[in-house]
């Protein structure tokens, strides 16, 4: 069996699908995402590449683990400066 390129019903050459989310990076791409999220700064093009190649799942993770570290942080500011 060859390997020849797959073709919609009218015979042009058929779209390649988005790559799954993940790989190498993933992480970083996801903590910088958040990290924009809580600045309240980004670019439209940068936020229509997060919809595409982020993970919704990790995105919802690492925000919540953030909030808790912002949580946590502000209350022993608060400890060290009473």
């Amino acid at each position: 069996m060859t390997d020849t390129p797959r073709r919609a019903p009218d015979g042009r050459p058929a779209a390649t699908p988005p790559p799954a989310p993940g790989g190498p990076g993933a992480l970083l791409r996801t903590l910088r995402a958040v990290g924009w999220a809580f600045f309240g700064v980004r670019k439209r093009s940068g936020y229509q590449d997060d919809l595409r190649k982020l993970n919704i799942l990790h995105v919802v993770a690492v925000g919540i683990g953030a909030v808790l570290l912002l949580v946590v942080g502000l209350v022993a500011l608060v400890h060290a400066i009473a």
